[in-house]
């Protein structure tokens, strides 16, 4: 992870973005994390450590992490973002019960960008893909 986080460094100083504890923090801890946070949860991992750090500090480091190409922002509809900072091809498996999201390695489809493209005229520039399911820790959990 420290590679990670010297490219990720190295990519901010040549924008021209200056590197505080707290933008530092907020990085450190999206690449240290599996879990595709909210903001929220960045905010209230790190609140001890910068108590006069605010949600809107978070969410406009955010901004800028993903302006930079550094992180990912998911949405699922709901009210509340989540972040991804590992940008390789990967894709997700989401919990329909407790919301968590995992990755998962398969094959690129770019074929489908391409199919896209093509019966469609549209110039596609990415594309996401999602399985849904209940996750391990809420089998035998039901829904009401």
């Amino acid at each position: 992870m420290a590679a990670q986080l010297e490219q990720a460094l190295a990519k901010l100083k040549t924008t021209g973005v200056r590197m505080t504890p707290q933008r530092h923090a907020i990085l450190s801890f999206l690449l240290d994390s599996m879990t595709h946070p909210t903001a929220d949860d960045i905010y209230k991992s790190l609140e001890s450590k910068f108590p006069n750090m605010s949600v809107a500090t978070v969410y406009n480091n955010l901004k800028v992490f993903i302006e930079s190409g550094l992180v990912r922002e998911l949405t699922y509809g709901d009210s509340s973002s989540r972040f991804d900072a590992d940008m390789t091809d990967h894709y997700h498996a989401v919990c329909e019960l407790c919301g968590k999201i995992s990755d998962f390695e398969y094959p690129p489809l770019s074929d489908i960008e391409t199919t896209a493209a093509e019966q469609t005229g549209f110039r596609v520039g990415g594309y996401r893909l999602e399985v849904y399911g209940v996750c391990p820790d809420c089998t035998g959990i039901t829904k009401h």
